[in-house]
């Protein structure tokens, strides 16, 4: 039986491997590093500084709680241990079974937030590090149709700046939409900022860190690359001839980027991105 190879998911398995054998968490969020040497030692520390802000902002009392994107399941998994009742909704079937793994207590929807539906029932939405991958306006309008009287929005996210230009060899790092448009949707339906908190410097090195961590791939790469130019040349050709295969031209330029560039800094973050704490409440 043959079927197209699900990268994605391969990707995602390695690095929460990679991730758990690091920290003991599949966390996939930024760190909070203030006061923290940026170092891998130091990952999983910066993460759980970034949760125990994170929950800083959460209501008052115990909250049923819709966690939309909800990774691989960690930040459920801490809601529910303080007494929250969670669900979470998750487009990957691959974490998904996380999720599921991870916050056994939590009902798990497996699709894209778009295909939710739910009579309002919620005390509030949750989007960490989600919020950027749906439409804004949807996002917004869909979180809010699922609040109870009273419910909030609690959303932490990367936003584009203003400075932010497209284009480059790399994905600049970051992402998400334009804060300026985030403004404008939040005011013209009303949504009132409880919480806006800029938080960008504080999790910038991450970058530097995770380019670091493919800096160190990439030297292993280029030195077994070079090893067997000088020993195996015909097995070299043929492992280039394989990747040739799996990956176009365009993306191999993007990985030998990711592996060997420089470009992705915390510096660079900073300049294109803000990452923003909204909690928001209905008005009316």
């Amino acid at each position: 039986m043959t079927g197209k190879i699900d990268t994605r998911a391969v990707g995602l398995d390695a690095g929460l491997a990679f991730i758990r054998w690091l920290t003991g968490a599949e966390n996939l969020h930024y760190g909070l590093w203030t006061g923290l040497d940026v170092t891998a030692a130091n990952l999983g520390r910066a993460q759980a500084a970034y949760t125990d802000l994170l929950f800083s902002h959460l209501p008052e009392g115990r909250l049923r709680v819709l966690d939309i994107g909800g990774g691989a399941g960690e930040t459920a998994a801490k809601l529910i241990a303080r007494g929250h009742e969670v669900e979470i909704v998750v487009p990957s079937a691959f974490l998904a079974s996380r999720c599921r793994a991870n916050a056994p207590a939590a009902k798990v929807h497996e699709m894209p937030f778009q295909d939710f539906a739910s009579a309002p029932r919620f005390d509030l939405c949750l989007f960490s590090e989600s919020f950027q991958y749906i439409p804004c306006a949807l996002a917004l309008d869909k979180a809010a149709g699922l609040l109870v009287p009273g419910g909030e929005i609690l959303i932490a996210d990367c936003f584009r700046s203003d400075s932010f230009q497209r284009g480059g060899r790399i994905r600049a790092a970051g992402g998400g939409h334009r804060l300026a448009l985030m403004r404008e949707e939040m005011a013209a339906r009303g949504l009132v900022p409880l919480v806006e908190e800029d938080i960008t410097e504080a999790v910038a090195p991450s970058i530097d860190l995770e380019q670091a961590l493919f800096n160190v791939f990439g030297h292993a790469i280029t030195r077994i690359d070079a090893e067997l130019a000088a020993k195996r040349p015909c097995g070299r050709w043929l492992m280039h001839r394989a990747l040739g295969l799996v990956l176009n031209a365009r993306r191999r330029e993007r990985l030998a980027a990711r592996l060997m560039g420089r470009e992705r800094t915390a510096e660079a973050f900073c300049r294109d991105n803000r990452y923003m704490i909204f909690r928001l409440r209905p008005g009316g």
